[in-house]
């Protein structure tokens, strides 16, 4: 665990191997270490691989003015960026990760090397129909005001139903699966942090998110999750260079599904990039 100062904030993150830089984040109701079977192959590939714990997320500091916005957010990416000594790097984000990740290529493309999003289609490309709404149902839930409350009840049971619900097809989910950001939850304040994202959610596309991505980018979308490949494939139209929209096994969690799949492509597509 090392610590760094960005953004306003003081951050932890996790940090393997040397060589260019890949930064990799997380999203809800997850922490930094669930990239802990990417990050070892990652850095055996010859990359100085970082991933931070998101603001609010322990032991990351909670933000005093309780700023979660999608800028904030991009903005957090390209100051750590800057704090770990770099001019740009590669960007891999998962769920609210990916979010960050669209909005620092919107923000900084001059930062950003390649653009790398799992789980999250490019939000201008998000049509909200019936479906997708129902699909997206715990937005409405981490909302309310008794969003944490109702997320800590029962030993955190409804973090356990959100991954079984967003990966159907993983079986055998093991409790493990679900301990460390229980942990972390279990911290003062954390809890209401992760919530507070959701809350800070426009039904509007940020003005920032408006404008084609000039970053080449690859987005991994899973097989069995609850978002289809279809509106990863709709948002082409988001972006003025290349993008590749990978499709592997598994659901919202496909990195730890499947990691030797998702592993594997992710590989290919870093390894395009610094060739």
């Amino acid at each position: 665990m090392q610590f760094v100062q960005a953004n306003g904030l003081r951050f932890a993150y996790l940090s393997e191997g040397s060589g260019p830089l890949v930064l990799l984040f997380h999203g809800f109701p997850d922490t930094a270490r669930t990239w802990d079977r990417v990050m070892p192959e990652v850095a055996r590939a010859g990359f100085r691989v970082v991933a931070p714990f998101m603001r609010g997320y322990h032991p990351t500091e909670i933000p005093a003015h309780a700023k979660y916005d999608a800028e904030t957010l991009g903005r957090d990416v390209l100051g750590l960026i800057e704090a770990l000594g770099e001019q740009h790097a590669i960007v891999v984000g998962h769920d609210w990760g990916a979010l960050a990740a669209y909005t620092a290529a919107s923000l900084g493309p001059e930062h950003v090397r390649a653009l790398v999003t799992v789980g999250v289609p490019h939000p201008n490309a998000i049509i909200p129909t019936p479906m997708m709404l129902w699909t997206v149902r715990h937005f409405f839930v981490l909302r309310s005001r008794r969003a944490a409350a109702r997320a800590r009840a029962n030993d955190h049971a409804y973090i356990d139903h959100l991954w079984r619900r967003w990966s159907p097809a993983w079986r055998d989910l093991p409790a493990s699966e679900t301990a460390d950001v229980k942990r972390a939850f279990a911290e003062p304040g954390c809890l209401e942090a992760a919530c507070a994202y959701y809350g800070a959610l426009s039904p509007f596309v940020p003005a920032v998110l408006k404008t084609k991505i000039e970053v080449p980018t690859v987005t991994f979308a899973g097989l069995h999750d609850t978002i289809s490949p279809r509106p990863f494939e709709k948002a082409r139209r988001c972006f003025a260079k290349s993008y590749e929209v990978v499709t592997v096994p598994g659901g919202h969690f496909m990195h730890r599904e499947h990691p030797g799949e998702f592993v594997a492509a992710l590989a290919r597509v870093l390894q395009g990039v610094t060739s």
